[in-house]
C-alpha cells in the first residue's frame, strides 16, 4: 500500500468532532484518543479549520498532539491533517491559493509541536482557484520536505485525474459507507484502486444521524447478533472489505465509540452477508460487472440529455416525445433522480423501450443509476451532452423566469417558489451547477456520448430591438455622441446596479435621456447586495434588458448597449447585441 505502509490497523479516528461541536469536553476527548491508542489505532485524522470558528483555528491539532503525548503514542502515530479551508462565522470556506495552502500548512505544524504530518490533504477544491494552482501547490509542500505525502479531499474523478498528472497523490478522502457509494457509482474508487491510491473513508457510518440509528437497521442487526459483534462495526468492516486500499476513519467522541471501531478491523465477512449488504443498501459493487444481455442486445433505447440548467434540455427531450419516446423527468413526477430510475427499470420491464430523461444528471454517481437500470433490461444507453456557454445558460433561464412571472422575480419570489418548482434556481445555484458538472465519457457504461454544442438560432423575427444604456454613461461629457448611436425611436432602458438603491435614483438621468430620443425610456435599478448573486438582475446578469424586451417584445440581439466597462462589453456579447463604446 502506498500510504499507510506499516500501519496497524485501517481503520483510523476522525477527530473533528472533538473540537466542532459545542458542547466539546477536553478531558472526554483526551480519554477518546488513550482509548483509540490503547485499540492499536495509529491514524488519526484532523485539520487546521476544526474548531469552533476563525479564532479556534489548530484547536484539534493542538489537542491531537497533547493527547498522543499523554498517552505515549507520538511516535508510532501518523498524523493526517488537512489545509485550504477558512472559518469566517463559523461557516466552512474553501481556500485554494497557493499562498493559503502554504501558510495553514505551516500553521499545522506549529500547532502539532515537531509532531511530523504523515499525509496533508486539500481539504476541498476551491471553485474560485484553478485546480492546478491549488495542487501544485500542495506538491511545493512534498517538495520541500514540511510533509511526508499529500492527498485531497472531497473530489471528483475529473479532479483526481488532472491532479494524478501534476502531483504524486497518494491518498484522497471521500464520503464512503452503506449509506453513500457516490464514490464507487463516480469512478473515483476504482481510478484510486487503479493508481494505488488509498482511499480515505469518511463518515464510513453515513454520519452523524445515520451512524446513531445504525442498530435499528435489521439487516445489519441480524448479522452484528450473529457475531457477536455492533452493527457499526459491521458497516465497518463491509467498508474494509472493498479493497486494501480502504481506510475508515470514523469519528468518535466517547471512549467506547474509539473503542468498537477499531474492533472492527479484525471482523471479516462472509462473501453471502455481503451481497445481502450490498441488495438490502442498493450499494454497487466496487468492481460492477456489465449483464450479459447488455453485451449482446439492445432491447431499447434510453437517451439520457443533460446539461446545466438552461441548457435547452426540455426543447430537446420535446424532440425526442414527438418521435415516441417515453419522457422521465423529475420536475414532472417529483422524487429523485434515484427514483426516476427506478421507474425506468420498472417500465422497461412491462416492455416500454424508449426512453428520454432530461434532468440535470451533473454527476456520474448520479447518471450510474440510469445505466445499470438501462443495462439490466439489455437496453442502449446514449447520452446527449449539451455543452453550452454559462452565459447563454443563464439567458435561457432568465426568459424562463419572465414566461412564468410576467417579470423578473425577486430573490424572495424565487426562493418561495422553488420549493414546488425545482427549476427555479439562483444565478449562485446555476453557477454552482456548471462547477459540479462531471462531463460524461465512454467509460462510465455509455454506448455512445455525443456533444451538442451551443449554436443559439439566429432570430426570425421581425421585431426591433432596443437601446440598453448603462447609466453612468449620461453623467459623462459627450454623451449624446453615444446615444446618437442607437435607434433614437426604439425603446431604451437605463439600467445599474445600485445596493439598496431604487429606480427614483435615476429620474434625473431619464430626464435627460427623454429630452433627446422619441422612443419610450424605462428605467430599471438592481438594488441587491454584493457577494454571491441571489438576483438575475445585477449586470452583467442578463435580466434587466431581457425583461425590457419581454415588456415591449423587442429583440435583443437587434438592439445596442451603450456602456463602458468589461461587463457592460460582456452584456452585450451575451446578448448578441451591438456594443458601443463610450469613454
Amino acid at each position: 500500500m502506498n500510504w499507510p505502509a506499516g500501519s496497524e490497523l485501517r481503520i483510523g479516528l476522525g477527530c473533528m468532532r472533538l473540537s466542532t461541536d459545542a458542547d466539546r469536553d477536553p478531558l472526554q476527548a483526551e480519554e477518546t484518543i488513550g482509548c483509540a491508542v490503547r485499540g492499536g489505532i495509529t491514524i488519526f485524522d484532523t485539520a487546521h479549520a476544526y474548531g469552533l470558528n476563525e479564532s479556534d483555528l489548530g484547536h484539534n491539532e493542538r489537542l491531537l498532539v497533547a493527547a498522543l503525548r499523554t498517552h505515549g503514542a507520538e511516535t508510532r502515530a501518523r498524523i493526517v491533517t488537512k489545509g485550504g479551508m477558512n472559518r469566517p462565522d463559523g461557516g466552512w470556506l474553501p481556500d485554494g491559493r497557493a499562498a493559503s495552502i502554504r501558510r495553514d500548512c505551516e500553521a499545522s505544524l506549529a500547532a502539532l509541536e515537531g509532531l511530523a504530518i504523515d499525509l496533508y490533504l486539500l481539504h476541498a477544491p476551491d471553485p474560485r482557484v484553478p485546480w492546478r494552482t491549488s495542487v501544485r501547490a500542495l506538491a511545493r509542500l512534498l517538495d520541500e520536505g514540511l510533509v511526508r505525502h499529500i492527498g485531497l479531499s472531497n473530489v471528483t474523478r475529473q479532479q483526481l485525474d488532472e491532479a494524478l498528472d501534476i502531483a504524486p497523490i497518494s491518498a484522497i478522502q471521500v464520503g464512503l459507507s452503506l449509506y453513500d457509494d457516490r464514490a464507487l457509482r463516480g469512478g473515483v474508487f476504482a481510478r484510486c484502486i487503479e493508481h494505488g491510491v488509498t482511499v480515505i473513508a469518511h463518515s464510513p457510518l453515513g454520519g452523524v444521524r445515520r451512524a446513531a440509528t445504525l442498530h435499528r437497521d435489521t439487516t445489519l442487526r441480524a448479522i452484528a447478533d450473529s457475531r457477536d459483534v455492533t452493527p457499526a462495526q459491521v458497516a465497518l468492516a463491509w467498508l474494509l472489505d472493498l479493497s486494501p486500499m480502504v481506510v475508515a476513519i470514523p469519528g468518535a467522541r466517547r471512549p467506547e465509540t474509539a473503542r468498537s471501531a477499531a474492533g472492527a478491523a479484525h471482523l471479516v465477512l462472509s462473501d453471502e452477508e455481503r451481497l445481502q449488504l450490498n441488495e438490502v443498501f442498493d450499494v454497487i459493487p466496487a468492481k460492477p460487472q456489465p449483464s450479459a444481455a447488455a453485451s449482446t442486445t439492445h432491447a431499447g433505447d434510453v437517451v439520457v440529455v443533460m446539461g446545466i440548467p438552461g441548457a435547452g434540455k426540455s426543447r430537446l427531450a420535446a424532440d425526442y416525445v414527438d418521435r415516441g419516446y417515453v419522457r422521465l423527468n423529475r420536475d414532472e413526477r417529483g422524487g429523485s433522480l434515484k427514483r426516476i430510475a427506478s421507474d425506468l427499470d420498472e417500465q422497461l420491464a412491462t416492455g416500454v423501450d424508449r426512453f428520454v430523461l432530461d434532468n440535470t444528471y451533473l454527476t456520474r454517481a448520479l447518471r450510474s443509476y440510469v445505466i445499470a437500470a438501462a443495462r439490466q433490461h439489455g437496453a442502449r444507453t446514449r447520452c446527449v451532452w449539451l455543452d453550452i456557454p454559462l452565459d447563454q445558460a443563464q439567458v435561457n433561464m432568465v426568459r424562463r423566469l419572465l414566461d412564468r412571472f410576467g417579470a423578473l422575480p425577486s430573490p424572495e419570489e424565487l426562493r418561495a417558489a422553488s420549493r414546488k418548482e425545482p427549476w427555479l434556481l439562483s444565478p449562485a445555484a446555476q453557477m454552482r451547477t456548471l462547477r459540479e458538472l462531471e462531463p460524461p465519457t465512454a467509460d462510465e457504461g455509455w454506448d455512445d456520448v455525443s456533444r451538442v454544442p451551443f449554436l443559439r438560432e439566429p432570430s426570425a423575427s421581425a421585431s426591433p430591438g432596443g437601446v440598453f444604456v448603462a447609466a453612468d454613461v449620461i453623467a459623462q461629457d459627450g454623451w449624446h455622441q453615444a446615444i446618437a448611436a442607437g435607434d433614437a425611436d426604439a425603446p431604451h432602458l437605463v439600467f445599474d446596479w445600485r445596493p439598496e438603491g431604487s429606480a427614483e435614483d435615476l429620474a434625473s438621468v431619464v430626464r435627460e435621456l427623454s429630452a433627446v430620443v422619441t422612443g419610450a425610456v424605462d428605467v430599471a435599478v438592481c438594488p441587491h447586495p454584493a457577494g454571491p448573486p441571489t438576483c438575475w438582475c445585477r449586470p452583467p446578469l442578463p435580466g434587466l434588458p431581457l425583461a425590457l424586451a419581454h415588456a415591449h417584445g423587442l429583440d435583443v440581439s437587434a438592439g445596442t448597449l451603450i456602456g463602458q466597462s468589461s461587463s457592460h462589453r460582456r452584456l452585450a456579447d451575451t446578448l448578441g447585441a451591438r456594443y458601443v463604446a463610450f469613454g
